[in-house]
């Protein structure tokens, strides 16, 4: 099954929302005129159904693209996580050029669709791979986003297509988030280097930048504890791991990526803010958009703050992380076809 297949199939919670969405506001009645009504006749509504049974379908449901037909598709919208700023956008733009005019519900998904797809499109590139090294690579995110899941299956990724990886286990205060860390390492044959539990991050960073740079490795993966955003000693322990490695290399960290978890909404939207304060995040990689009915959320970052979207992940395997596609996700989550 392609990824795409995979995603689409995962994203059912959300594709469903919008398309039962969609079809609720299509097939609501506005209030008829007078004129409306009497024109309805039951003889008008016979016909109809004559035509339509000798084409052997009845015709898709149309609804005119008006005021109440905009307010619902924008509440739709934002009750998919878009956001109220960027649903009144998408809506605005689907609307243009069309208002008044009817359309079915695989016309909206469409539009709705390519509209998505031009939101996402700016923001969908790779990490990048630079001659350095070693590439340092902070990876950030709170308690639960999927952080150390994320950087295994990235340094296999890396692993496979031929970079030498090391990954620093700073979560010293997790026991489970190293063991999980030696496991994928042992799979990748990429090293982790540890310490004793309560060491201090900050230190342990340094070493393994010492140790990359004496391995000749190409990427240096350096795990930190999840951390809440409203946790100022947290985050400042965070600030104080990138002040040391800077030490080391004024450039470092090359790429911050902040994983996030798609079941935290609008939430996620804060966390971007905060964590891009204290360390200057690069990109962001989402995970567990199979386990969601709001993966909107995704457009909404993308429209608000315009950083780079490198992956997502809809699953648990290391092929439920792949390399973000704009038009195959704008697809997914609305449920237009090709």
């Amino acid at each position: 099954m392609s990824f795409f297949s995979k995603m689409k199939e995962r994203l059912t919670r959300s594709s469903s929302k919008i398309d039962e969405g969609l079809q609720a506001i299509v097939e609501e009645k506005p209030a008829a005129t007078a004129a409306e009504v009497v024109e309805d006749t039951p003889k008008t509504t016979a016909k109809a159904g004559i035509v339509g049974r000798i084409l052997g379908r009845d015709a898709e449901p149309k609804r005119v693209l008006d005021d109440a037909m905009l307010e619902s598709l924008e509440e739709l919208l934002i009750s998919a996580d878009m956001g109220v700023d960027t649903a009144l956008k998408v809506a605005a733009n689907m609307a243009e050029g069309r208002f008044g005019k009817k359309l079915g519900v695989d016309e909206i998904k469409a539009l709705l669709a390519d509209e998505v797809k031009v939101i996402l499109e700016p923001v969908a590139r790779p990490m990048p791979l630079y001659a350095k090294k070693p590439q340092v690579v902070l990876v950030v995110g709170v308690n639960g986003s999927g952080k150390t899941t994320t950087i295994g299956k990235l340094a296999s990724q890396f692993k496979a297509a031929g970079k030498t990886v090391v990954i620093a286990a700073c979560d010293t205060f997790r026991a489970a988030a190293v063991e999980q860390l030696q496991v994928w390492g042992e799979r990748a044959g990429v090293s982790v280097l540890t310490a004793p539990e309560g060491t201090d991050p900050a230190s342990l960073a340094y070493d393994a930048m010492l140790r990359a740079e004496a391995d000749g490795a190409d990427l240096l993966m350096i795990d930190t504890a999840g951390r809440l955003q409203n946790r100022a000693d947290l985050m400042e322990e965070l600030a104080k791991i990138v002040r040391v490695i800077r030490k080391k290399d004024p450039d470092a960290p090359h790429n911050t990526l902040l994983v996030l978890d798609a079941t935290t909404g609008q939430n996620a939207l804060s966390q971007v803010k905060v964590f891009t304060e204290i360390a200057d995040v690069s990109g962001l990689i989402m995970t567990k958009l199979d386990g969601t009915a709001k993966g909107g959320v995704l457009v909404a970052l993308a429209d608000q703050h315009g950083l780079p979207i490198h992956a997502i992940g809809v699953g648990e395997s290391i092929e439920d992380l792949q390399a973000f596609d704009p038009d195959e996700f704008a697809r997914a989550l609305t449920g237009a076809t090709l």
